[in-house]
C-alpha cells in the first residue's frame, strides 16, 4: 500500500477535525464537564454549537438535572445559575454567591432549586412564562445555563524546621562518633523531615426568534437533596472558567437553525399549469382512425 501523499493527508486530517467540531457533544467544559441531563428519559441531552453559543433541546414537562463532574485533581466550586438565578440562595446570580463544592473528579447532579440543607424544588421544562424567574419578576435572562468554576487556594508550605546551633561541648563529643553513626543518623532526619510535612499537609486538607414560546425552568415538587457545609477559600476573585449553555424546545431550535433537519422540503415547479409539448408518439400507441 502506497503512503498517502503530504497535500492528501494534511486534507484528510482537517477534515477529519472539521467533523469532530461540527458534531454535537455532550459535555461542555475544560475544568469541569457540565451536562444537561432529561431525568424523566433518563437522556443526557446532546449540546449542538451555533455561532459560539451552547445548546441543547429541552423537553416541555420534563424534569432535568444539571450534572457537574471535576476534571481537576484538586477541589473546585461552582456557582451555578439557571435563567439568571442561584440556583442554592435564589437570588440573581452573581459571580462572588455560594455554590457548590466538588472534590478531586467527583461528580454531582443538581437537581432544583435548593429550599434547605435537605430538599430541592425540582427543575422542569416549562413555558418561560412559568418559570420561577419570570415568576419572581426577573425574565430577562431565560433561557441559560451557567456555570462559574473557582479553583481552590493552595495551602501555605510548611515552615522551615529550626535545628539549633550545637554547643561546643556538643560539638566536642560529636567528633568522637563514629563516621557510619553520623550518616545513618542524617539518613534517618532527612528522611523523616518530608514524612512529617507530608503528615502535615494531608492533616490540612482532610479538615473540613421562535415558533412556539420560549422555555423556562419551573418550581418543581420538593425532593431529597441532602447536602452538608465546607468552607473553601477561592484561589481568585475571578472565576477560572465559565461556562454557559443556552436551552429551548427542539421545534424552536429546527427552526432557528440551531438543529439541522434531515428531511428535504419538495421543490415547487413555478409553471404547475403548463402542458408539456407533443411529440410523434410511436404507431402501436396511436389510435386508429375509421375510414
Amino acid at each position: 500500500m502506497k503512503p498517502l501523499p503530504s497535500f492528501r493527508l494534511a486534507l484528510s486530517l482537517a477534515a477529519a477535525l472539521a467533523a469532530l467540531t461540527s458534531s454535537p457533544a455532550q459535555a461542555v467544559g475544560r475544568l469541569t464537564d457540565i451536562q444537561v441531563v432529561d431525568r424523566d428519559s433518563g437522556e443526557t441531552l446532546t449540546v449542538y454549537r451555533h455561532l459560539g453559543e451552547h445548546w441543547v433541546a429541552g423537553r416541555p414537562g420534563a424534569r432535568y438535572a444539571v450534572s457537574v463532574r471535576n476534571a481537576t485533581p484538586g477541589r473546585v466550586l461552582g456557582v451555578v445559575s439557571v435563567d439568571g438565578v442561584n440556583v442554592i440562595s435564589g437570588e440573581t446570580a452573581a459571580w462572588q454567591q455560594t455554590g457548590y463544592v466538588l472534590s478531586p473528579w467527583q461528580q454531582h447532579a443538581i437537581t432544583g432549586w435548593r429550599k434547605s440543607d435537605a430538599e430541592v424544588a425540582a427543575f422542569h421544562f416549562t413555558a418561560s412564562s412559568a418559570s420561577y424567574a419570570e415568576r419572581t419578576g426577573r425574565p430577562a435572562h431565560v433561557g441559560v445555563i451557567g456555570v462559574a468554576v473557582f479553583r481552590e487556594k493552595p495551602l501555605p508550605p510548611p515552615p522551615p524546621a529550626v535545628v539549633p546551633w550545637p554547643s561546643l561541648r556538643e560539638q566536642s563529643g560529636a567528633q568522637n562518633r563514629s563516621s557510619a553513626a553520623d550518616a545513618a543518623a542524617e539518613t534517618q532526619a532527612e528522611s523523616e523531615a518530608p514524612r512529617e510535612r507530608a503528615e502535615s499537609l494531608a492533616a490540612r486538607r482532610m479538615a473540613p426568534a421562535a415558533p412556539a414560546p420560549r422555555l423556562g425552568t419551573g418550581h418543581g415538587a420538593r425532593e431529597d437533596a441532602p447536602i452538608t457545609h465546607t468552607t473553601f477559600e477561592r484561589r481568585s476573585d475571578r472565576p477560572d472558567e465559565v461556562i454557559r449553555i443556552r436551552y429551548d424546545s427542539r421545534e424552536n431550535l429546527i427552526a432557528m437553525g440551531i438543529i439541522p433537519t434531515q428531511a428535504v422540503p419538495p421543490r415547487p415547479n413555478p409553471f404547475p399549469g403548463a402542458v408539456p409539448p407533443g411529440y410523434a408518439p410511436d404507431p402501436e400507441l396511436m389510435v386508429p382512425r375509421l375510414p
